[in-house]
């Protein structure tokens, strides 16, 4: 068994105590078809500003887990060449699929034959400011939570994680189902507020995002920040 490492994380609705030996980081959704220009959300005429300023912290926090040696597990949503695996027709998850023109022929930005939203694409991979290093796990999901259906859960027991920051995007849809899916679980979640982001809905200033925040403080994880979760993942405050 590991030596515990606990820390105090400055968060809300209050201090939490996290043990550094059972904390792994999680990416969602920074790939390029949510957070680049070309991708998905960018053709569909979606605002990825807010994606993009997530960029820079949720790098912050990720190199701090590298350098304390906690593990970092990326989530990115693909689906097959095939499109099997959108949905039943007429589903919720096939008629977002339609609205968003996944599986389309695409020219990434680079010149390379791509599609919306396909596995082995330019458009999943991970933003290029994230990319994976050696030693990462890789997790692929299909729906809005990293747990549905996916690897994650078994990942996470063979590692004996009980504690998650979560970080990535878009707020309001994958970063609360899954944060909703791991307290379901019992795990315990903190998610840096400047390592999300969610778009405002066309033609509204709208986005959902503070009410997602509320939601996820209230009753499914912590929240805190970028500066706040790398200075404790560095181990400040730390005892053994």
């Amino acid at each position: 068994m590991a030596e515990r490492r606990i820390i105090t994380l400055d968060a809300t609705p209050g201090p939490l105590e996290v043990d550094l030996s059972a904390t792994a980081v999680l990416v969602v959704d920074m790939q390029n078809d949510f957070g680049a220009a070309g991708g998905m959300f960018d053709r569909a005429g979606i605002d990825i500003s807010v994606i993009r300023r997530a960029i820079a912290p949720t790098a912050k926090v990720i190199s701090a887990a590298r350098a304390t040696g906690l593990p970092v597990i990326y989530v990115k949503e693909e689906h097959r060449p095939d499109l099997s695996d959108i949905g039943a027709e007429g589903s919720p998850h096939w008629r977002m699929c339609q609205r968003m023109a996944v599986g389309a022929e695409v020219t990434a930005p680079d010149s390379r034959p791509s599609r919306i939203h396909v596995a082995g694409t330019w458009n999943t991979e991970i933003l290029s400011e994230l990319t994976p290093e050696d030693g990462d796990i890789i997790v692929t999901k299909r729906r809005y939570s990293a747990f549905y259906d996916t690897e994650l859960e078994a990942r996470l027991r063979a590692l004996s994680i009980r504690y998650l920051v979560v970080t990535g995007c878009t707020t309001s849809i994958c970063i609360e189902s899954t944060i909703r899916d791991a307290a379901f679980r019992d795990y315990i979640c903190v998610l840096p507020v400047d390592c999300t982001g969610q778009p405002a809905r066309s033609g509204s200033s709208y986005s959902g995002y503070e009410e997602s925040l509320k939601i996820i403080e209230r009753t499914f994880g912590w929240l805190s920040c970028s500066e706040r979760v790398s200075n404790a993942l560095a181990g400040k405050g730390a005892q053994a």
